[in-house]
């Protein structure tokens, strides 16, 4: 089933965290197994179901990453091995992180870590405030737009898994030359 339509909520980007939480321990008391331990095993079955169910649609709903994955996966837009390509424009736009990532590897130099790190964050909050506008309005637009604003949060998403890569890279710099 899918998660929005178990919590009754609409599929937002950026639903009303407060519901999400408010129905979870609704249903995490209504689901609970404690309360079946006397039902027939089918029941203590399809209620240990609904109780995993629930733990499983909070822990995708009411993480931003997550939430917006699996709506994408739902659309079946990321799929394993597809059309997970990223644009051109970015990938030179980060190749030229990726050349001073390989350099600090060879020479650590604190000065570049941290404009490598400044140029990173620059580029992550450039492409969140350019798909913000999109993720506010997605849950009121008609379905032919939906499905277009659908194509601009999976390149932005995509974006975002290559820049975590960039910043792990960075966070193992920084833990490891403590200088």
């Amino acid at each position: 089933m899918n998660y929005f339509q178990f919590y009754g909520l609409p599929e937002s980007f950026l639903p009303d965290e407060k519901a999400i939480q408010t129905k979870y321990y609704a249903l995490s008391r209504e689901f609970h197994p404690d309360f079946y331990t006397l039902e027939s095993p089918e029941k203590q079955q399809e209620i240990l179901e609904k109780s995993t169910l629930n733990t499983n649609a909070y822990r995708t709903l009411s993480n931003f990453d997550r939430r917006m994955q699996y709506i994408l996966e739902q659309h079946g837009l990321l799929e394993e091995g597809g059309q997970n390509d990223l644009p051109q424009d970015f990938l030179m736009e980060v190749m030229e992180l990726n050349e001073q990532l390989m350099d600090l590897e060879m020479d650590y130099d604190s000065v570049q870590f941290k404009i490598v790190s400044d140029q990173t964050n620059e580029i992550e909050g450039y492409l969140k405030a350019s798909i913000w506008p999109v993720l506010e309005s997605y849950e009121t637009l008609p379905p032919e737009q939906q499905a277009e604003a659908l194509k601009q949060v999976k390149n932005y998403y995509l974006k975002q898994r290559y820049l975590l890569r960039i910043k792990e890279s960075l966070n193992k710099f920084a833990s490891s030359s403590d200088r």
